[in-house]
Order: C-alpha cells, then sequence, then structure tokens
C-alpha cells in the first residue's frame, strides 16, 4: 500500500492510515495551525504544504473522536479586511460535527476594540466550540430517494425540536430531536396526514445570539449558521460528539422508509459571525474577504442585503465552492432530497445585482449530483423581490399567492382577478417564461408571521415575550381576528374563525402548484398571536400534542387526500383548452355561470368564482369561492359526467342534490362538488 500523503482537496478533514490530512483554503494566511484537544491540552501542528491558496498536511496519530480547531496566522489589519489572528481558536468550515455551544461573555477577542495582540489563549479556547472527527460509516441498506414528483409533492415545514418536544407518544429521552423525529409515533402523524416532503427549518451548525441570551431567551429558529456541514448538536438524543451525524441519517433513513422526503432550509446567504462588530468564528479569521462581501471602498465593513450584518461573498471561489461542497456532502453522504434556500436572491448577487446567470446559479444547474434535487427558492433578501426570477428546473416559496389569498378571504376589495391567478398555478409570473405551475411553492402561512390559528383570531401582532417592546414583527398581516382578539367564549366568533381556517387550507390544497403546509396548522397550533418567534424555544412555538383540533385535523387529511387522488386538482402544466391539445383544462366562471368580462374583474364589490377543474378520463370539480358578507348564489353547470355530489365544504349546513342545478354558498365560505367520469 503506497503511504498516505497531503492532498489540497478535499478542504477539512479526511480520514488516511494513520491519522489525517488536513487541508484549509485562504488567500491572505501567512501559517495555519491543527489544533487538537486532549487530556494533555492543544497540540498544535502547522500544515507545512502549501498548493495555490490551500494549506495543508497530514496529521499522525489523530483519528474518529478527536476534538480540532483551527488557528490561522497572518496580518491583522480590520480596515483594509484582514482579521487574521493566531491566538484566536477557529472551527473549521469543514467539520462535519462540532461539540458544544460558542460560550458568550468569556471571550477576550473578537471585536474591533480589543487588542489581538493581548488575548490570553487559554480564555479563548475555553469559550469556542470544539470540530469533532466522526466515523462516515453507516449502514444505509436498501435507502433511496422517494423521488416524488413535484405534481404529487404536499410540502409540511416543521421544526426538528418543536414537532415532538411535547409528543406525548415519543419518549422523553428523544424528544425534541432527530431521532424524535424518526419516531412512529411522529412518522405515523406525517403519513396519515398524507404530506410527502418534510421540509425541516435550518439543521445546520448554528449559534446562539448574544442579545437573547443576556435576555434569557434563545434562537430557536436557528438561522445563525457557522457550520455548513455539521448537524446541529443540540437537536441530537445521542449527544453532540459525533453522534449526531449518525443519529442524523437515521432520521433520514426512517422518513424515507415510510415514503417521505427530507428537505433542508439552508442559510448560505450569511453567517453567525456577524458585522464588523460581530465575533470571530470561524470564515472571518481564516480569510475574511473571500467569504465576505465587504464594502467596495471600506473593506473595514460588510455588505449585507441580508439584515444580518453580512452576505457570503458568491463571487469568489472559495465561498461559491463552500456551499457548492456543502449541497453535495448533504446529498450524497446524508441522502436528503431537496433543499429551501433561504434570502436565496442574495446568494445570486455575484456583483450587487441579482442575476439569473449568476455563478452560483449556473454551477448548480451543471452539477450532476444535484441534478434529481428540489431546489426551492426564497425569492427576495432584504434589497429585492424575485419572485419569478429563478431558473426553470427551480421552485419558489411564492409570497404573492400568501398575499392575495389572505386579502381575498379578508374581504380586501379588487383582488378577485389576482385571487384567479393564484388558483391556477400563478400564471402572470411565471407562464412568459414558460415555467409550470410547480415553479410556484404556495403557502398562507410560514414559520415567519402567524400561524394558521393565529392569522383567524389575531389582528394585531402580541411579540411582547420577545423583549422588544413589541416593535420586531411584521405589522402587516393581512390578518384578522374575525370580531375579537385571542382566544373567546363566543361561539359565533369561533364559528366564523373555523370557517376561514378551512377555507385557507381549501384553497390552499385545491390550487395549481405545491402546497406548504405550516406545521402545526393541521391542529389548530397557536403561539398566542406572537409572529416573530425566532426566540420562543418554549411552549410557545413547541406543538402542544393536547390541544389538537380533531375536527380540522380530519379537514386537512380529507383535503390532501382528495388532491392526491385526483389530477384535476394538481396540474403539471398550465391547463390548456381542449382544442389546444391539452389534457388539463379549467374554466373561469362568475356565480352565474357566465364567463368574466374586464369589467368584471376591475369591479371591487366583485368577491365570488367558480372554478371548473377538469382532467381528461377523470373526475371534474367545481370550486366555489364566496368571500363577500353575505351568501351568494351560485348556478352549476350541467355536469361532464353523473350528476354533481357534494365533495368539502366550509359550512358544515352546505346543502346539495343530484337536482340542484345552483346551490347557495353562505358567507366567507367555500363548497367542492364532484362530477365523476363515465367510462
Amino acid at each position: 500500500m503506497n503511504p498516505a500523503r497531503s492532498l489540497p482537496y478535499p478542504l477539512g478533514v479526511t480520514l488516511v492510515e494513520g491519522g489525517v490530512g488536513v487541508a484549509v483554503y485562504s488567500e491572505t494566511a501567512d501559517a495555519v495551525y491543527f489544533c487538537v484537544f486532549g487530556d494533555d491540552g492543544e497540540q498544535r501542528t502547522e500544515l507545512s504544504e502549501r498548493t495555490g491558496h490551500v494549506f495543508h498536511g497530514l496529521v499522525e496519530g489523530v483519528g474518529v473522536g478527536a476534538r480540532y480547531g483551527l488557528r490561522v496566522d497572518g496580518p491583522w489589519d480590520p480596515a483594509n479586511g484582514l482579521r487574521h489572528n493566531v491566538h484566536k481558536l477557529l472551527l473549521d468550515p469543514h467539520a462535519r460535527a462540532v461539540e458544544g455551544e460558542y460560550t458568550w461573555g468569556q471571550e477576550v477577542f473578537g471585536h474591533n476594540h480589543a487588542d489581538p495582540l493581548l488575548m490570553d489563549e487559554s480564555d479563548d479556547a475555553a469559550c469556542v466550540p470544539r470540530c469533532v472527527i466522526v466515523d462516515p460509516s453507516f449502514d444505509w441498506g436498501d435507502d433511496a430517494p422517494p423521488a416524488i414528483p413535484l405534481a404529487d409533492t404536499v410540502v409540511y415545514e416543521t421544526h426538528v425540536k418543536g414537532f415532538t418536544k411535547l409528543h406525548p407518544d415519543v419518549p422523553e429521552n428523544i424528544q425534541g430531536t432527530y431521532a424524535g423525529l424518526a419516531h412512529p409515533a411522529a412518522i405515523e402523524h406525517l403519513t396519515s396526514l398524507g404530506v410527502t416532503a418534510v421540509e425541516l427549518m435550518p439543521v445546520h451548525q448554528f449559534v446562539q445570539d448574544s442579545h437573547l441570551i443576556e435576555k434569557g431567551l434563545r434562537n430557536y429558529w436557528g438561522y445563525n449558521s457557522i457550520g455548513f456541514f455539521a448537524p446541529h448538536g443540540e437537536y441530537s438524543a445521542a449527544g453532540d460528539d459525533g453522534s449526531q451525524v449518525s443519529e442524523f441519517k437515521y432520521m433520514v433513513k426512517s422518513l424515507h422508509a415510510a415514503g417521505l422526503e427530507v428537505i433542508l432550509d439552508v442559510v448560505y446567504n450569511h453567517t453567525a459571525e456577524g458585522n464588523h462588530l460581530g465575533p470571530t468564528l470561524s470564515f472571518k479569521g481564516i480569510d475574511n474577504a473571500a467569504y465576505y462581501r465587504l464594502v467596495e471602498g471600506d473593506r473595514g465593513n460588510y455588505f449585507d442585503t441580508t439584515g444580518t450584518g453580512n452576505s457570503l461573498n458568491v463571487g469568489h471561489p472559495a465561498a461559491l465552492g463552500l456551499i457548492m461542497d456543502s449541497l453535495r456532502y448533504w446529498v450524497t453522504e446524508m441522502h436528503v432530497d431537496g433543499f429551501r434556500f433561504d434570502l436565496a436572491t442574495t446568494l445570486t448577487r455575484q456583483d450587487g445585482d441579482a442575476d439569473l446567470h449568476s455563478a452560483f446559479l449556473t454551477l448548480i444547474e451543471q452539477d450532476p449530483t444535484l441534478a434529481g434535487v428540489k431546489m426551492i427558492a426564497e425569492p427576495w433578501d432584504t434589497a429585492g423581490y424575485q419572485v419569478g426570477g429563478f431558473p426553470a428546473t427551480w421552485s419558489e416559496w411564492n409570497g404573492k399567492y400568501r398575499d392575495d389569498v389572505r386579502d381575498f378571504w379578508h374581504g380586501a376589495d379588487g383582488v378577485l382577478g389576482t385571487l384567479a391567478q393564484r388558483v391556477l398555478g400563478s400564471p402572470d409570473v411565471y407562464e412568459e417564461s414558460r415555467r409550470s405551475p410547480l415553479s410556484s411553492v404556495n403557502f398562507i402561512t410560514a414559520h415567519d408571521g402567524f400561524t394558521l390559528a393565529d392569522l383567524t383570531s389575531y389582528a394585531k401582532k402580541h411579540n411582547a415575550a420577545n423583549g422588544e417592546d413589541n416593535n420586531d414583527g411584521e405589522d402587516d398581516n393581512r390578518s384578522s381576528n374575525n370580531g375579537a382578539e385571542g382566544p373567546t367564549d363566543n361561539e359565533a366568533v369561533n364559528e366564523r374563525r373555523a370557517r376561514q381556517r378551512r377555507n385557507f387550507l381549501a384553497t390552499l390544497l385545491l390550487s395549481a402548484g405545491v402546497p406548504m403546509l405550516l406545521g402545526g396548522d393541521e391542529l389548530g397550533r397557536t403561539q398566542g398571536g406572537n409572529n416573530n418567534a425566532y426566540c420562543q424555544d418554549d411552549e410557545i412555538s413547541w406543538f402542544d400534542w393536547s390541544a389538537t383540533d380533531a375536527d380540522l385535523l380530519a379537514f386537512t387529511r380529507s383535503l390532501i387526500a382528495l388532491r392526491r387522488d385526483n389530477p384535476a386538482l394538481r396540474p403539471p402544466w398550465f391547463r390548456q383548452a381542449p382544442e389546444h391539445g391539452g389534457i388539463d383544462t379549467v374554466v373561469v366562471l362568475r356565480s352565474d355561470a357566465a364567463p368574466f368580462s374586464d369589467g368584471d374583474w376591475d369591479n371591487p364589490d366583485a368577491r365570488s368564482i367558480l372554478f371548473l377543474l377538469q382532467h381528461s378520463g377523470a373526475d371534474t370539480f367545481a370550486l366555489a369561492l364566496n368571500s363577500a358578507e353575505n351568501g351568494v348564489e351560485f348556478t352549476i353547470p350541467a355536469p361532464p359526467g353523473e350528476a354533481w355530489e357534494l365533495v368539502a365544504s366550509s359550512d358544515p349546513d352546505q346543502a346539495m342534490t343530484a337536482e340542484s342545478e345552483t346551490i347557495i354558498v353562505r358567507d366567507v365560505s367555500f363548497t367542492l362538488l364532484r362530477s365523476t367520469s363515465t367510462p
């Protein structure tokens, strides 16, 4: 066997015979040290070889389970973007696991006012987490990606911890963990609900914010990444000594066995190191200018389109390589099925402006490892809104869908035309570029904002628990309390709220596109009116399974099953008229069954609409929506197959007979009819 030799790729730590190979990228460093921590304290090894801008070397006698970090020596000149300090222990950007949390208040250096030459090394090392060398082996058995077509996909956005933290049927020792999500009781809820993909809020290793720690709060959402290869250790029941990696793999394998895909919400647009006043944890101390966009003409400050203090420098090969290596790792080694990119527009800003042909998008488009992976963009950042601006192979969170559907059901004027576009898959956004409705990830609620229960129970946000005097969170929620703010015993108010929740769920699950359900909405989960619960790692955010709305859960299950079993409700392409040869067609009518004219769309009082949804050789559906404050009589066209039958309604008293030519849809309600296809 040939002896191991030092290689500049892959970056990070690679197990070799007798030790490890280590490779670290830095254009500006003078020296890089690999630091191992054990019973004898810290042992440093200088990476003595250099290929291009990669420092690399072999370290003997180090293997699985070793705790380590990096130290990088070089110029300290923050005004010119140089932040090297050999006294600062750093996390390896390619670390597969991280042990411990960053301890605020003990760091001697990390802010501009400190002198790095006066720093005490031991104090620094005491507050920094350790990277862990992990065993990459895992018995995947016959695991394979479910590879569910987008047309059949129903996404369930949830949080690893919050989903099972209070689940009564998940053992207490694994509640709120990867193992908890893999438990049969958790999986049974997902499969019986009928969703096909679990979209997990950030699971990359992240850092707690100092300002939250000072308030006795914690970063619950996790949009504060520092390790793009490491599963967040706090979510591991087995501990954060490297066991989190195999536990995460077991979770994915278990979800796959149940036919569920795993999509990760990833935060590559920024890191936890913040602006020029933020801590130095990893990238800043390794090669600040390679990994972050610095302000042109003022390299001591950071270009920021994320609202967090920094933006990754996606115009630089080092930052792009880091992202691509991470994506491939999660697909090949961790077997995930897709990614939702937080503030994805920032990743397209190669030179400042959003660019469809940016290096980031081009690299993903041509990468064979990522070719079969679901790519979902949050198509905006603090500097711009780019819905419809991503490649045809991507899907996008459609904020227009959220806003227009909320406006319609809460009685806004003049929104009937935009509501029709949203139900049909937003052709006004995607048709010109020949993108299908599957480009649109439709959602009413998401982690950021009100839950569905709160959207229909609160007219204003109630974020006092966040410690910011209710100044945080969105003010324009397009919500309604439906007659009383918060919980009430008023039966009429509660009945209307229940109707509205069904209206929203039905619109979501009966629209063309890819529906995304906020986890817990099917249970009636509330956050007490908090629309920015990012810092509430407690009962405000955790699922309260004891308060499940059983009727709402059954209603949601039935609609998802209806969508799954009927192709007319999930067209993979724009519905075309029969003369164009399409198998999917749609007819949009007024309540009197007459076609809409331009004047009808412009009528601010128009609040009712009828959709006839057809698929060749399958059942046809008539969807009647009425957001008016009065009942509306709908004329139902002759059925194309068997007589119309009532399938679903937000009105439990909705009447329909085989002989009916008209139906009354009560105020603020929907009704769905079906005509069974005849052979």
